[in-house]
């Protein structure tokens, strides 16, 4: 197994970015080892294959312990949320293909009708894992090529291997339709939300009753949710450019420390550097391969 560079032997480093050549793609690369991230979803898929240590994954249905040789896959929209195994923590890679990615792939590669995903979370794949690090290597040395390839063959063979048709949305019962309304209304007043008992008035419901539909509908409580949209937010703001304070007020933080603490501890790098490797991106965006 390779090893990685001595300084990344010390402490807890990340990096957090996009590669040109692969549109729809995000990637982490990490040692954490005090970091624990919250709760808090993903608008895509996540696949998380560990180098070294142990990453426990938090799931509605229970815990996954994620080492060497495995794969984690979480489809969108999941909750989740991860801590160190282990007292030296973990050593990952991760990719974050688009929904769209994956669909067009899942489109091209299989027969899975509707729309594709994934049955279990963590799998016992090492070939699967060392691919999931050989996009993260081709896309580092600036091959885009491999990069966009050897994450086709990745996505390709889980769900070739362990994918399915999600199941189809019902028609909505009366508390997720609450929930629903609560959170369009959220999302349109980020910046100034209603306190809960303002927000269940509007919407005819107890506060109780609203606490418990949301909950059950996307498995977090509505402020836990809304830090967590307030974040998603400020990375598309940062991803065009925004600065970090400007994002921060923006979103509705009350300023700058606050989307800081929070966008750290969800994304797993801090505001600046997330920003700073989106503008390195779109500096060398038209570079092609190295």
């Amino acid at each position: 197994m390779e090893k990685d560079t001595a300084p990344e032997e010390r402490g807890e480093w990340a990096r957090h970015w996009q590669y040109p050549g692969v549109p729809g793609l995000d990637l982490l690369r990490a040692r954490y080892v005090r970091h624990s991230f919250p709760r808090h979803i993903h608008e895509g898929f996540v696949f998380g294959a560990v180098r070294r240590g142990i990453e426990d994954v938090l799931l509605p249905d229970g815990t996954v312990r994620a080492r060497p040789g495995t794969v984690v896959m979480i489809n969108p929209e999941v909750p989740h949320s991860a801590r160190a195994g282990v007292p030296e923590g973990w050593v990952y890679s991760t990719l974050y293909p688009s929904s769209q990615l994956v669909a067009g792939i899942a489109e091209e590669t299989t027969t899975l009708r509707g729309t594709a995903g994934f049955a279990e979370t963590i799998v016992e794949d090492p070939d699967a894992a060392r691919l999931v690090h050989e996009v993260h290597r081709a896309a580092e040395e600036g091959n885009a090529l491999a990069a966009d390839s050897v994450l086709r063959l990745t996505v390709a063979r889980l769900l070739h291997r362990h994918g399915r048709s999600l199941p189809a949305r019902s028609p909505l019962a009366a508390g997720a339709r609450t929930a629903v309304a609560a959170k369009q209304l959220l999302e349109e007043r980020m910046e100034q939300p209603p306190s809960l008992e303002e927000l269940a008035q509007e919407l005819g419901v107890s506060p109780f009753a609203l606490l418990r539909a949301f909950k059950a509908t996307y498995g977090l409580p509505p402020h836990t949710w809304l830090t967590d949209a307030r974040v998603r937010r400020a990375r598309h703001l940062l991803d065009a450019g925004t600065s970090p304070a400007e994002a921060a007020v923006a979103v509705g933080f009350t300023d700058q420390p606050h989307l800081n603490r929070h966008f750290t501890r969800i994304v797993g790098v801090t505001p600046g550097a997330y920003r700073k490797e989106r503008a390195r991106t779109y500096k060398t965006a038209g570079s092609g391969p190295a």
